[in-house]
C-alpha cells in the first residue's frame, strides 16, 4: 500500500472509521501511516463519494484502506478504482479466492476475529498480505472498543506481517506494541469523541504511544 504498509521499521499506524476530511488531515498530520475507510453497515460507513474525498486529502503519501464485508467483488473493485483506495480490507467470511483476485491489483488485509485459540489457528493460511486480529463480538464487525486476551496470539504461528486491533486506546497500545511486536496497530472507538468523529488529542496521543521506543 505505497508507503503506509511496507514491511519493517517502527510500528505502524491506521486510524479506522474515517468519515470526514478534516479527521483524514488530522490523522495524517499526527503521524498516521493510514486510515481506514468503512463501506460496510456501521456508525462510520461512508459513501463512495465522500470517501473519495478523504482519500485525496490524504494525498500520495497516505494510505487509503477499504474496509468491506462479505462484498461482491465487482463492487469492491469498482469502489476501490473509484476512490483511488490503496489497499482492500476483508471484515467477514470472504473466501480465499476473493483474496486472491483482489490481490492481483491491491494489498489485502484479512481481519480474524479472536476470542479463543481456534480462532487464529490456521488464519496465517488465508492468501492475504497481512493478518488483522480483532476482537470478536457478538452483532459487532469492528468498533466494539473491547480487547481480546492477548495470550492468544502466543498459540499461533505468525507466517506473516499481523496487525492487531480490538479495544486500543491511547493507554494501552504502548504494552500492545511492546508484549506482541505486532507489524501495526489499528484503532478506531478508541480514538473518538462519538461514532465516527475522531479527536484529534487521543489520535495524537494512541500515536505517539504506538510508535515509541
Amino acid at each position: 500500500m505505497e508507503q503506509g504498509l511496507e514491511v519493517g521499521g517502527m510500528t505502524r499506524v491506521k486510524i479506522c472509521g474515517i468519515t470526514n476530511v478534516r479527521d483524514a488531515e488530522s490523522a495524517m498530520e499526527a503521524g498516521a501511516d493510514a486510515i481506514g475507510l468503512v463501506f460496510a453497515p456501521s456508525p462510520r460507513r461512508v459513501d463512495a463519494k465522500e470517501a473519495k474525498k478523504i482519500a485525496e486529502a490524504v494525498g500520495p503519501w497516505g494510505t487509503a484502506v477499504g474496509v468491506f464485508v462479505n462484498e461482491k467483488i465487482g463492487t469492491i473493485l469498482e469502489i476501490a478504482a473509484r476512490c483511488r483506495l490503496s489497499g482492500i480490507q476483508l471484515h467477514g467470511e470472504e473466501s480465499p479466492s476473493v483474496a486472491r483476485r483482489l490481490s492481483l491489483l491491491y494489498r489485502v488485509i484479512k481481519a480474524v476475529r479472536v476470542a479463543a485459540p481456534a480462532d487464529v489457528s490456521g488464519a496465517g493460511d488465508y492468501p492475504a498480505e497481512f493478518i488483522l486480529w480483532d476482537t470478536k463480538t457478538d452483532g459487532l464487525r469492528g468498533g466494539s472498543g473491547k480487547s481480546f486476551d492477548w495470550k492468544i496470539l502466543g498459540t499461533a504461528r505468525m507466517k506473516k506481517p499481523f496487525i492487531v486491533s480490538g479495544g486500543l486506546n491511547p493507554g494501552n497500545v504502548a504494552k500492545a506494541v511492546r508484549l506482541l511486536g505486532p507489524y501495526g496497530v489499528d484503532v478506531s472507538s478508541g480514538v473518538e469523541k462519538s461514532p465516527g468523529k475522531k479527536d484529534p488529542r487521543l489520535v495524537r496521543e494512541f500515536i505517539r504511544n504506538a510508535k515509541q521506543k
